[in-house]
Formats: structure tokens, sequence, C-alpha cells
């Protein structure tokens, strides 16, 4: 899986760490925030990578991109973050060309995600997409290839209904809290943080607990009142937050801050409080939990509630599977057919050239000469040739670059490819 507009050397790689090895106080350490984005992006320009998207959300950061060896995507990640490459080696996961395509495919579709089927990965993938795009750092290999993943996800959530039901962390939260907190519709509720998960979590309170004791405190205030004013709910500000945090009886913290916003020194407690920490990196110091009458809930234990939502979900994995696999096989026809057309095209071209030269030939030697009819005959057994030449390099068992190389060696046309 080389690609052709890279040095002969180059190779298709994925490189991350996930939830599956890499707890959510290392997934914080490598998470990349957007002008941590950038300067990856930029950094990866200036060290001449051809080709890469990057994707960090709470559950994974990953690099799906083009290089000679999969260390130079890998520093790209520790340095722009605060992960080392040690701390990478031991979480870290490598894939490369199929293994790395076949990977970005199931993040892309939801089976690769903390919650089955959860399909807002897909929009991560897409918007970083557009941010290399923009930066000249995506080629026609990974166009297509983000395409073809786009493609598969939409296919699988409407043929299938492996994200039927309500599942997400959101919900979870919601669902820990009512089965945790008694009386809730008459608690005070804080939520602080109103990005994706914030909003969403918000939704789901607002619609499962009949709570109209819900208070919302974001940093920038406006947003926070924008999901204020749809649901009927009460906007403090963001310094009015140690105040805010003595009244609750249970806090949803869900920011985008890279440290903790919450701690043990700005509770002043009196009553017990349940807060559940909705972010990567976590944004609720540990050192909580020394005070008494404090719960605190991570994002990672409340994903590995199961329930029957998640039971029926598994049902779908084979039909979502065989979905990718026939979306994916069109990806790498495709791959094959651009690597070795330069060269079927500079055959036919050669063939082209004989054939003329030998038309002229016979047509001064030989009288009445039918050259109409020749040009015929010779054009449908270039076309037989050629075809045969590309259903060998199509074929699964064939070693493409050898055979490209053999057939530019012996028709003199490797010139020509490039």
């Amino acid at each position: 899986m080389e690609n052709n507009n890279t040095s002969k050397h180059h190779y298709f790689y994925s490189v991350g760490l996930s939830y599956k090895k890499a707890d959510a106080e290392i997934r914080g350490k490598f998470s990349l925030d957007t002008a941590a984005k950038t300067r990856l992006l930029e950094q990866a320009k200036t060290e001449g990578i051809e080709s890469l998207i990057v994707t960090s959300t709470c559950n994974r950061t990953e690099i799906y991109g083009f290089a000679e060896h999969p260390f130079q995507l890998i520093k790209l990640i520790c340095e722009n973050s605060q992960g080392s490459v040690e701390a990478f080696q031991k979480v870290g996961f490598v894939y490369k060309n199929q293994e790395a395509i076949s990977h970005l495919f199931r993040v892309g579709t939801g089976l690769d995600s903390q919650i089955l089927g959860d399909f807002e990965i897909i929009a991560q993938i897409k918007s970083s997409f557009s941010q290399s795009k923009a930066f000249g750092l995506a080629n026609t290999f990974m166009e297509r290839l983000v395409n073809a993943v786009i493609q598969a996800s939409k296919k699988i959530k409407t043929d299938t209904e492996i994200s039927s039901g309500a599942t997400s962390v959101s919900f979870a939260a919601v669902q820990y809290i009512i089965k945790n907190v008694e009386d809730i519709g008459n608690k005070n509720i804080l939520l602080f943080g109103t990005g994706k998960i914030g909003r969403n979590t918000c939704e789901n309170l607002v619609k499962h607990t009949k709570n109209e004791h819900i208070t919302l405190i974001n940093r920038t205030k406006a947003k926070a009142e924008e999901l204020a004013g749809k649901l009927n709910l009460i906007v403090k500000d963001y310094s009015e937050l140690h105040l805010e945090l003595q009244k609750a009886d249970v806090v949803v913290v869900a920011t985008g801050a890279q440290n903790p916003t919450v701690d043990k020194a700005i509770l002043n407690l009196k009553k017990p409080l349940l807060i559940l920490d909705l972010s990567i990196p976590k944004n609720v110091n540990e050192d909580v939990e020394e005070m008494e009458g404090v719960t605190l809930i991570h994002m990672d234990y409340l994903s590995q509630i199961t329930d029957e939502t998640l039971e029926n979900r598994k049902k779908h994995i084979p039909a979502a599977e065989a979905i990718i696999e026939e979306i994916k096989e069109e990806f790498i026809t495709w791959t094959k057919g651009r690597k070795f057309a330069p060269t079927i095209n500079a055959l036919k071209a050669k063939l082209n050239a004989i054939k003329t030269s030998e038309l002229d030939f016979q047509s001064k030697k030989i009288s009445n000469f039918n050259e109409e009819q020749a040009e015929i005959i010779s054009n449908r057994i270039i076309q037989k040739i050629t075809t045969h030449f590309a259903n060998h390099l199509k074929d699964d068992d064939t070693m493409v670059d050898e055979s490209i190389e053999w057939i530019e060696k012996v028709f003199k046309i490797g010139a020509n490819t490039k």
C-alpha cells in the first residue's frame, strides 16, 4: 500500500492510543486541543510529511498518514502533547497499510468506539480531514479513503440497527444519577461546561429527571445562555462557580480544559456531593475524594455500564462488518488500479507506437494494403494484451511492485510512467 505520490518507501500508518489500553489519565496527557493540532500540522509540513490527519477525542488520540517510519508520526504526537515516547510504547499501537486502513474504517463506523455504535467520531474525522486539507496535507489517497469511511458510516447507520436505542456517555451519566440519587427531581444540579457532551447531558437531564433546579456555568457565558434559553434553565457567571458548588447536590463537569478546574480547595461542603467528570483530560482533581461525603465518578466507569441496548447492538456487528468489507474492497481495488494505471497507459502507448511504425512499414511494402482494417485489428489486439496485463496486476496473488518493474523493464517504458 505504498502511495504513488510519495517516495517508494513511504507507507500508510495509523499510530495512536485509545481507551482500550490507556486509562483516562494517560489519554489526558496525549490529548491535543485545537492549538496543539495546529502546531502538529505545521510541524508535519516542515518535516516533509505529505499527507496525514489527526484526531483527538476523549477516547483516543490518533494519526493516520504517510511516513518512512511510524516513529515520525509518534514523535509528532509526543512533541505536541504532554505524553512521552516511553508512555506511548506501553499503551500505543502502530498499524501499517491494510491494517491501518481497516482500523480507520472500524473507528469511523463506531465499531471501535468505547460505546458500540457511537457515530460522533465520524464528525471528528471529517473535521480533521478538512483541517489537513487546509494545510495542504491531504493527498488523493487520503481524500478517497476518508470518503469511503464516511460512506461506510452512513450505510451502517442506515442499513443496520447498531446505533439504535439511547446509549452514550451522557445518557449513561444521567442513568447513573437517577439510580444513585434519591428524589433527583428536587435536587440542585450544576452543569459546568456546555460543549457537545455537556449539551447532550443537559438535554438528557431535563428529559429524564424533570428537574427544574439545573444551573449552567460555562467560561463563555453566551454559550450557556444559548442552551439555557432552549431548555428554560438558570445560568450563572463563571466567577460564581465556587458558590454554586456549595449549593449543588450533583455536579456534572464537562469542560475542555487541559488542567483540573474543580479541586478540593474550592469545595466548602455542608452536604453530600456527587461529581461526574465527563472530561478528557480529567477536569476534577482526585483530591476531592479526600473530603467526606464526596463521590467522584469518571466517564471511563460510565462507559463500562452495559445494558440491554448495548447487547442488542452487538447483534448487528456482523452486518456492519460486511458493509465495511464491501466498501473497503472497492477502495483497495481503486488503490491497486491507481498504482498500476501509469504503467498500463505507458504500455498501451508503447504498443501503439509499435503498431503505427509497423503499419507505416507494411503500407509501403504491400500493394493494396488495407490500412483501415489493419488498424482495427491491431487496436483490438493491443486492447486484449493490455487487459491481460491489467487483470494480472489486479489479482490478489500478484506481487504488484515486482510485476510493474518487470513490465517496465521488458517494454522499456519505466521513464514514461513517472
